[in-house]
């Protein structure tokens, strides 16, 4: 069940205005994100502000889902491999109505459901615990292989991050996706060219994502991955090709590290660390007036 829009895929007559709202939500999420890292003084801003709008596109408008019915069998899986978005995570699973508004600020605090990466255990909506970079993939692939066994449609998504790429095993779940024909299941790479020690091409170059799951058997797609045309169409064309039956897609989201804060774009250095006061104020102001921005104020 599509929250905004009825709608599981994008709708070929949907004009600019109507990707508003999505804009809108991501704006006044990335806002919740800072300040629940802010609050906590711990976590991840600029992968959390890289993979908003993909995650915002998938569960506010693409993805089918209950939120009063979080064990639907027939709502499509999430694995957020990349878990150390998690602030993004939470803050979509809040604005969809899985976790409560008043656990905002508990984030990595003692007691919490909130840790530091997501949790099965204790958050609805997430359906494998991640953190370990490199093992959601495999995770992914096992949900396809297990919802083909319970003659299930649902679709299984998978976002990574660009640096997690290096490790091997992506490589090995990304080879026995296709040979498993599991055309139900699709990767997102968060490609913003960054990762904890700086650009991902000198720590260890990954190149070519989309030429390497081809040459794997994948279908690729690109997609600017803060623009909501390009993400849902890619969306889209990814359920369209799940129909042949016979290969997984990977949609290649370029995206932008710590997007909607200028001073934190493109900066390796915001990659796990939390603004002191003033850095929240100037973060909070730029985000706010994006906001307002979007919303006509």
């Amino acid at each position: 069940m599509s929250i905004l829009a009825g709608n599981p895929v994008v709708d070929s007559d949907m004009s600019m205005n109507d990707y508003l709202p999505y804009q809108q939500m991501a704006a006044k999420l990335r806002g919740v994100a800072l300040e629940m890292i802010y609050d906590c003084q711990s976590g991840h801003p600029g992968t959390s502000f890289s993979c908003m709008d993909i995650l915002v596109a998938l569960w506010a408008k693409h993805m089918r889902h209950k939120p009063e019915q979080p064990d639907w069998a027939g709502r499509d899986r999430f694995v957020m491999s990349k878990g150390h978005g998690a602030p993004a995570l939470y803050a979509v699973l809040m604005e969809m109505g899985y976790i409560p508004w008043d656990e905002k600020l508990t984030l990595r605090k003692i007691n919490s459901n909130l840790q530091g990466h997501p949790a099965s255990k204790y958050i609805n909506g997430v359906d494998v615990s991640t953190g370990s970079l490199g093992q959601g993939l495999s995770c992914a692939v096992g949900m396809a292989l297990g919802l083909r066994l319970d003659n299930s449609d649902a679709r299984v998504y998978a976002l990574m991050g660009d640096g997690e790429c290096q490790e091997g095993n992506i490589w090995e779940a990304a080879m026995s996706a296709p040979h498993h024909k599991l055309s139900r299941l699709t990767a997102i790479v968060d490609r913003n060219n960054l990762q904890i020690d700086g650009d991902t091409e000198k720590v260890k170059a990954v190149g070519d994502i989309g030429e390497k799951f081809a040459a794997f058997g994948w279908h690729v797609l690109h997609a600017n991955g803060h623009n909501f045309e390009e993400l849902l169409q890619a969306l889209n064309e990814a359920d369209s090709l799940a129909n042949s039956g016979e290969k997984p897609t990977v949609i290649v989201a370029d995206c932008t590290k710590g997007k909607g804060v200028s001073f934190m774009e493109n900066v390796a250095g915001w990659h796990g660390k939390a603004p002191n006061d003033e850095q929240y104020a100037d973060a909070k102001k730029e985000l706010d007036a994006t906001y307002n921005e979007l919303m006509g104020k």
